[in-house]
Formats: C-alpha cells, structure tokens, sequence
C-alpha cells in the first residue's frame, strides 16, 4: 500500500479538531479540542474542551496552591485537557487580562498557563470568558496531519460560542455542525453491503 502524501503545512492553530466516531481511543471518543499551538517541527498541542471532572474543582486546586479564595467567586468545572502534561494547568480565556506567560492564539482566544491567573481569578479579577483545563493532549510532527488524513479527526473552524456558551455535551454536536453536517450523519462503523 503506497504511503500517502501530506499536503503542504498550514498551521491549524486556533481552530478545532473534532473526533470522528470510529475513534477508538478512550481518552478522545467524542473530543473537541481547541488547538493552542501547530508547528511543522514541534507538532501540535490543544486542550479539550468538552469533558469536565467531578475528581477536583477550581476551588480545591487554589486551596492546594494555598491561594485565597473569595467566598462569593464561582468556578466553571475543571476540563481534563487530554492525557499528557496532567499536572499542568491551563487557562483558554478571552484577552481582557494578559500575563508574561500569556499566549495570544487570536485576536480572541489566548493561553495562560500560569498560576497567577487562578489567583486572579479567584480574586474576582477574571476574564470575561474562561475554561480551566489540567493536561493536554500533543502530537509530534506530521502526526496529527496523518490522523486527519486517515479519517480520525475532523478539522473545523473554532468560535467563542462553542468554546465558551455550548454547554459540554453539545459541543461534539455543534462542533460537526459547523461543517454542515450533523452529527447522525456519520456512521460510527463502516457497515457491509
């Protein structure tokens, strides 16, 4: 069987990967994730942002990090980001606060990685618009590109709505619907004829 070819590189930073239903790894049956970082020599890195924990919450991490907590402050659920780096925390949120360690991905989504923010935030001081996330899921080079490729992965436009409004079990939904589609119109197997 002749390998395939991959197109030319074109960074998808920014946008969503959105799993097919033929994924057959647990950790991303029916993940959206929004891509923070796409190279063609480093890989590509994203947060999923569609599967929330009961295991611990914002509250409980600040605690741990011994930061003061306002009693009124609300928390959205903790993300399990992905498999990898899973004591790292990271912050999608919209650009009204900006730190050293912030990473604008647009004009209206950035990265924030450090533990100021939760304190911030805890504080009151929080952006308009926020998911907390620990882990992260990574690829190496070429290798998301030929997931994409072999039908594993969706790749589609991201938008504040779905990362920020869409409640967490439409979002798999909403996502696939943004191409068009909706999501009953993919077969989660290839059937015999």
């Amino acid at each position: 069987m002749a390998e395939r070819e991959l197109p030319p590189f074109e960074s998808m930073k920014g946008s969503l990967l959105v799993a097919m239903p033929q994924m057959e790894d647990a950790a991303f049956q029916r993940a959206v994730i929004y891509l923070t970082h796409h190279t063609q020599t480093e890989g590509a890195r994203g947060i999923v942002i569609n599967n929330p924990t009961q295991k611990i919450t914002c509250r409980e991490i600040l605690e741990q990090l011994k930061m003061p907590v306002t009693e009124d402050c609300s928390f959205p659920p903790v993300l399990i980001g992905g498999p990898d780096h899973r004591l790292q925390g990271f912050i999608l949120h919209t650009p009204e606060v900006f730190y050293q360690e912030t990473q604008k991905i647009t004009d209206d989504i950035c990265l924030t990685t450090t533990q100021e923010i939760l304190g911030e935030i805890a504080l009151g001081h929080k952006p308009n618009q926020y998911l907390v996330a620990v882990g992260c899921a990574t690829w190496a080079p070429s290798q998301m590109e030929e997931e994409i490729m072999g039908n594993i992965w969706l790749s589609v436009p991201a938008n504040k709505e779905i990362l920020f409004e869409t409640p967490y079990e439409q979002k798999w939904e909403k996502a696939i619907s943004l191409l068009g589609f909706s999501a009953n119109q993919f077969a989660p197997k290839a059937g015999k004829a």
